[in-house]
């Protein structure tokens, strides 16, 4: 199972191999590639939307992979207050917690004061999956907020 998991979010990462083969691995050499830079990357979560209830992240990740190891991803979301809902930012450790958004299997790894200003970052630095999910109102934001996404990160230079 998990290695159809990670088979899946590899392939979601590279979702635009109808315009060719850019991993370099054996046919159809195209020279298109969504993403031409040469090192790591910033990436906002959710771009301009940024980190809240109710937009669809999972989208967002398939609309803007493939992620590289070391790139950056900058989770930016309001501190609590009156008028705003607290959010956060879990790391899940495997592909059955996600799913279910069990909390007790994540670390949190953004607290909800961390969004504020530049956001909160977190470093993609190594060849794996990586299950994200807002864990405020236990686990609702993950459940019903669509605030959760996967993605598996590639080695640069596998398109060159």
């Amino acid at each position: 199972m998990v290695l159809i998991a990670s088979m899946l979010a590899l392939g979601s990462a590279n979702k635009d191999w109808k315009y060719g083969n850019y991993t370099g691995w054996g046919f159809n050499h195209g020279t298109y590639h969504l993403n031409e830079t040469k090192g790591p990357s910033k990436i906002t979560v959710g771009g301009s939307e940024n980190w809240h209830y109710g937009f669809d992240y999972k989208q967002w990740a398939w609309k803007n992979g493939p992620f590289y190891i070391n790139d950056t991803l900058v989770f930016k979301y309001d501190p609590p207050n009156d008028t705003t809902r607290p959010h956060s930012v879990y790391l899940f450790q495997n592909p059955w917690s996600f799913m279910k958004c069990d909390l007790s299997q994540a670390k949190k790894v953004g607290k909800p004061t961390q969004g504020g200003g530049k956001g909160f970052e977190f470093v993609l630095n190594r060849w794996q999956p990586y299950y994200f999910a807002c864990g405020e109102h236990n686990g609702l934001h993950c459940k019903d907020g669509l605030m959760r996404f996967v993605i598996f990160p590639m080695f640069r230079g596998w398109h060159y």
